[in-house]
């Protein structure tokens, strides 16, 4: 009998720049109770899960830009998740604008958390790859200003021992870079969660736009793959305050397969069976990273 765990990938549709906490919280909240009438072990949010896409937008304002952040996890709004995944037997991760004090001086993070099925908190990422811009660009239908709004993450690529096997945390553009997975790889990932908010309009190169689903499974799957680990990608869809969100929330196989997609682009769940010992005929095979990589030979 294998390490099963069956995983829900809880895709959101749009959340307005006006919404607050609660309704998307009841949303989120909803999405758990029907994974656990599917018997899910772990849920999956998106990238900043909790509010709209706030990076699209040139704010100045410091305490209109805090609300989209929480200076605590959990905080008074978002405790309904972590007593949601305690009453089903739930574990959770989510993605959120992180706002920390550090001896008086505040940063800002675009984190992600991970929580267990008694709802305590296991831990937390902090982005590192993060794209755009820090100042506006002229003409852009969209701005990209995650460079102004976070700090690039300071926690490394940690991994935990968790749902039965040992789990790791990327975001969006993270996804991206084949030094990100090979971190978690080092240390014997076998699944890694990974939320994002991509459009599909960049304004900086529109050559790429009909690219984005293309090149957001290309790295999904070869991350995968090329580090024996089950991967799980949580989108954000639809239309947001005018800009057009990829969806395409997957759940991939440590072959590199896509087990699971979804269908739409609004409030969806994509759920399957996720055998961790999969991992190892990889991991003991043509991934052996002890016989076969090399990593003196580029130095």
């Amino acid at each position: 009998m294998g390490r099963v765990i069956t995983i829900a990938a809880a895709q959101l549709g749009p959340v307005p720049r006006a919404e607050q906490r609660g309704p998307v919280v009841a949303r989120m909240v909803a999405l758990m109770e029907r994974a656990a009438r599917v018997r899910a072990t772990l849920v999956v949010f998106p990238e900043l899960a909790l509010t709209s896409f706030f990076p699209r937008w040139a704010i100045d304002d410091d305490a209109e830009l805090d609300n989209f952040f929480e200076a605590s996890m959990p905080g008074p709004e978002t405790q309904p998740l972590f007593a949601a995944a305690r009453r089903l037997g739930l574990g959770l991760c989510f993605g959120y604008g992180e706002l920390a004090n550090r001896a008086g001086r505040l940063q800002r993070f675009n984190s992600s958390a991970l929580v267990g099925h008694d709802g305590g908190l296991i831990g937390h990422y902090r982005k590192v790859h993060l794209p755009g811009d820090r100042e506006p660009q002229p003409g852009f239908e969209h701005q990209h200003l995650e460079k102004r709004y976070f700090e690039t993450g300071d926690l490394g690529f940690p991994a935990w021992r968790a749902f039965g096997g040992v789990v790791g945390m990327l975001i969006c553009n993270d996804r991206r870079w084949p030094e990100a997975w090979r971190m978690l790889g080092l240390q014997g990932v076998e699944l890694v969660l990974v939320g994002y908010n991509t459009p599909l309009r960049n304004p900086e190169a529109p050559e790429h736009d009909p690219l984005v689903r293309f090149q957001h499974r290309l790295v999904m799957q070869a991350g995968a793959y090329q580090n024996a680990t089950w991967a799980v990608a949580v989108a954000k869809g639809g239309v947001e305050e005018g800009q057009p969100m990829l969806a395409d929330t997957l759940i991939v196989a440590p072959s590199g397969e896509i087990v699971a997609y979804s269908k739409t682009q609004g409030d969806e769940l994509v759920v399957a069976e996720c055998d961790l010992d999969r991992t190892q005929s990889y991991k003991t095979t043509i991934f052996d990273f002890a016989a076969h990589r090399k990593p003196q030979a580029y130095s």
